[in-house]
């Protein structure tokens, strides 16, 4: 697993706390490999989503840290979303 890959689940668990979330999601980080998001937390792995979420690696840590809000990175093009819409926004209000 990747630096940047090991970075980002320590940090969405973080984010998320004990609760876990709510639906399956896939975030595919350019170059760096893949992590779902459920119930469970987020682990580096890759399979089957309810919605896919794929940026590279500077614009997913900009979403961690808060520097980059998630609307205007989907807005601009540098994130896009595959999938169910309502999942990805429910990340997204977890990441803020």
């Amino acid at each position: 697993m990747s630096d940047v890959l090991a970075k980002a689940v320590e940090a969405l668990n973080e984010k998320m706390g004990s609760d876990g979330f709510d639906g399956i999601i896939k975030v595919e980080i350019e170059g760096q490999g893949c992590i779902m998001i459920d119930e469970n937390g987020a682990r580096a792995e890759d399979g089957e989503a309810d919605c896919t979420l794929t940026a590279d690696a500077e614009t997913f840590q900009g979403m961690l840290t808060g520097d980059v809000n998630p609307t205007s990175a989907f807005m601009s093009g540098g994130l896009k979303v595959d999938g169910d819409m309502s999942a990805a926004m429910k990340l997204g209000a977890v990441l803020s």
